[in-house]
C-alpha cells in the first residue's frame, strides 16, 4: 500500500477545488497535487468526481471568456482509467438533501459528498475544512495530507 493509499484509500472522491488546483497550478498545495495526480497515473489510487464539477469549474473561465482554460478544464475531466465521472442521479439528490438538511454544507457540496457515498469511494479529497463535521465518509483536507517526496 502506498503513502497516499494509506490517507486516501484505493478510491477517492475528488472536490471541487481539488480539480482547480490541478488545473490552474495553486501554488501552496502544489506538491500535494503533484503526489495524488502521480498516484493516479500510476494507478495507486482511482478517482471519482461529479459531473457537477464541471458545472462548477467553467463558470469564471466562461465569465473571462477564457476558452484555453474551458479546455483545459475538459480535457481534465474526461474519463480515463484513474478519473471517473458520477452521473447525479435522483438518488444521490435524496441524500444530498438530507446531507444538506443536517449539516453546514450548501447543496451543491451536499450533492459531491452523496455522489462521493454514492459511488463507495473511501475518502472525500477537499481543501474545505466545512467537509470534516459531516459523517458517513473519511474526510482529508488538503492542506493536511502528508506527502513524502
Amino acid at each position: 500500500m502506498g503513502q497516499l493509499t494509506s490517507q486516501l484509500g484505493a478510491r477517492v472522491y475528488l472536490d471541487t477545488n481539488i480539480i482547480i488546483y490541478a488545473v490552474e497550478g495553486y501554488e501552496p498545495h502544489a506538491d500535494r497535487i503533484k503526489s495524488v495526480l502521480r498516484a493516479m497515473t500510476e494507478g495507486e489510487i482511482k478517482a471519482v468526481t461529479s459531473d457537477l464539477t464541471l458545472a462548477e469549474v467553467l463558470v469564471k473561465p466562461k465569465r473571462d471568456a477564457n476558452t484555453n482554460l474551458e479546455e483545459a478544464y475538459r480535457h481534465f475531466l474526461q474519463p480515463t482509467d484513474s478519473l471517473r465521472n458520477s452521473v447525479i442521479t435522483r438518488e444521490i439528490l435524496e441524500a444530498a438533501a438530507g446531507i444538506r438538511a443536517t449539516s453546514v454544507l450548501k447543496l451543491p457540496d451536499a450533492i459531491h459528498f452523496a455522489s462521493a457515498i454514492n459511488q463507495n469511494c473511501d475518502s472525500f479529497l477537499t481543501n474545505d475544512e466545512r467537509f470534516e463535521s459531516v459523517s458517513g465518509l473519511k474526510v482529508v483536507v488538503l492542506s493536511k495530507l502528508s506527502v513524502v517526496e
